[in-house]
C-alpha cells in the first residue's frame, strides 16, 4: 500500500503561536525551477498589529531578565538549530538551488551567529557605555538600554542567515521583534520560528510575519507601538516612504542596505538608547 505524505502546514508566528492569516490569505512558494513547495501564510495589516501586540507585552519581561539569562536563550536556539540543521539545509535547497554544501554553510553561518550575539549579551553595555568626564561635584555613567519594539524587513536574497542577522542583534539587549520575512523563501523563517517555540525564549519577543513585504511595512511603519524600524532588507520597496511614516510617530528608522548584514557589534547599539545618570559627589 502506497503511503501519501503529510505536507507541512507554514503559518505565522505571533506571540508564541502559529496562527493562519486572519484574512485566509496564502501565496504558493516555488523552488528555483517553478516547482511548487508549500503554501505560505500572508500576513494582513491585523495580523501585523496583533504582532505588535504580543511584541509589547513581552518586552518588559524580556529586559527584566538578566544579559547572562538572555546570552544562555540565545546559546540554545543556535543548540537547536544545529540538532535540526540538516532539515534547514533541505529547506534552502528546495527553496533557492543551488549546491548543498553552500546550503549548508549558509546554515552553519546562522547557528554562528547567534552564538556570536550570544556572546555579546553581558559584555556589550560594557563597551558601549561609559563613565563620563565632569567638571564638577558629580559623577555620570552612561549605559545603553533596549530601543523597545523593532519591526524588521529582513533580507529579501537570503533564506535563513538574513534573518538571523538581523533579529539576534535586536533581541540581544531585550528588545522584541517582529520580522518579515523574505517572501520567496518563507519557509525556513517558520521552521526557524518552530526553534524558537520549542527554546527557552519567550513568547512574543520574536513574531514573524510572512508575506510581501510591500504590504506589511507600511502597517508596521506607521504604528504608533513601534519604536525602532529596521529596512534592512527593503532596497527594493519604496522606503523612503516608510522612513516617512515612521517619522510621524519618531520611530528610529535603520537604512536599507545590500546582502546579509555582517555580524557586529553597531548592529547591536543601533538599536538601544543610552541613559545617563547623574549622581552628586559627598562632600563630606
Amino acid at each position: 500500500m502506497t503511503r501519501l505524505s503529510v505536507p507541512k502546514t507554514y503559518k505565522l508566528y505571533i506571540g508564541g503561536a502559529f496562527p493562519r492569516s486572519e484574512s485566509g490569505r496564502t501565496y504558493p512558494v516555488t523552488g528555483p525551477k517553478g516547482e511548487f513547495l508549500a503554501h505560505a501564510a500572508s500576513a494582513s495589516r491585523k495580523d501585523s498589529r496583533d504582532a505588535v501586540v504580543a511584541a509589547r507585552a513581552a518586552q518588559p519581561g524580556w529586559v527584566g531578565a538578566s544579559a547572562y539569562n538572555r546570552g544562555q536563550v540565545l546559546y540554545r536556539i543556535a543548540e537547536m538549530l544545529e540538532g535540526r540543521a540538516q532539515q534547514f539545509t533541505d529547506e534552502i535547497l528546495a527553496q533557492r538551488g543551488g549546491r548543498r554544501t553552500l546550503a549548508a554553510a549558509e546554515v552553519e553561518s546562522a547557528i554562528d551567529a547567534w552564538v556570536w550575539y550570544a556572546g555579546w549579551a553581558d559584555k556589550y553595555a560594557q563597551v558601549a557605555g561609559n563613565a563620563n568626564p565632569v567638571a564638577g561635584p558629580y559623577f555620570t555613567l552612561s549605559t545603553p538600554e533596549p530601543t523597545g519594539v523593532v519591526a524588521v524587513v529582513a533580507p529579501q536574497d537570503s533564506a535563513l542567515l538574513g534573518l538571523v542577522c538581523v533579529v539576534a542583534p535586536a533581541i540581544v539587549s531585550g528588545n522584541a521583534v517582529v520580522a518579515v520575512a523574505a517572501e520567496s523563501a518563507p519557509l525556513s523563517a517558520i521552521s526557524l520560528a518552530e526553534v524558537l517555540a520549542t527554546s527557552d525564549l519567550p513568547p512574543g519577543v520574536v513574531n514573524i510575519l510572512t508575506g510581501a513585504p510591500a504590504q506589511i511595512a507600511p502597517w508596521l511603519a506607521s504604528h504608533a507601538d513601534v519604536n525602532a524600524l529596521d529596512l534592512t532588507g527593503a532596497g527594493s520597496l519604496e522606503w523612503v516612504d516608510l522612513e516617512v511614516a515612521a517619522a510621524e510617530t519618531l520611530t528610529r528608522v535603520r537604512r536599507p542596505e545590500p546582502g546579509v548584514p555582517p555580524l557586529t557589534l553597531e548592529r547591536i547599539t543601533a538599536l538601544t538608547e543610552v541613559k545617563t545618570v547623574w549622581h552628586p559627589k559627598s562632600t563630606r
